[in-house]
């Protein structure tokens, strides 16, 4: 299930493009997952665990895809407990954040209202406001109530 946490929270990773630099492991890159999201955000088609084909940049290292990227492999293959920013990621990331959460629980860090239209049906727990929403709708009434606080 999705969990999502907006403002500052302890253990979260403000940055976690800079994290994934430092934390990634060759198998996140080759997986079936991440082929499809790099794919889809960065245009770019894997090589290897060392290789990806850009078409804007050309032949780059797993170092140089988008933050978006980068922050949706370390939510869908970090086990560390850490909870990432997703405001570090585009509104094209948000159907992954939705697919990722169908596969393991996910708690997200927001500092802005992602746009969440694009994801289709999902169901999160707004930890700020205790309340489970199951549509892009009731999304935004409660994202929309915390941040007039």
């Amino acid at each position: 299930m999705l969990n999502i946490v907006f403002g500052d929270i302890e253990n979260s990773i403000y940055h976690p493009p800079t994290y994934f630099d430092n934390q990634y492991e060759d198998e996140w890159i080759t997986d079936p997952l991440s082929i499809e999201m790099i794919r889809d955000i960065d245009q770019s088609e894997v090589v290897s665990a060392h290789l990806i084909e850009s078409p804007v940049l050309g032949p780059i290292s797993p170092r140089e895809i988008s933050g978006g990227v980068k922050t949706l492999m370390l939510m869908a293959f970090d086990d560390s407990g850490k909870i990432f920013n997703a405001s570090s990621c585009g509104d094209n990331c948000a159907k992954w954040i939705v697919d990722i959460s169908t596969r393991k629980d996910l708690t997200i860090n927001l500092h802005h209202v992602l746009d969440f239209s694009t994801a289709g049906v999902f169901e999160a727990y707004m930890a700020n406001t205790g309340k489970t929403i199951h549509s892009y709708e009731e999304y935004l009434d409660e994202a929309f109530q915390i941040k007039e606080r």
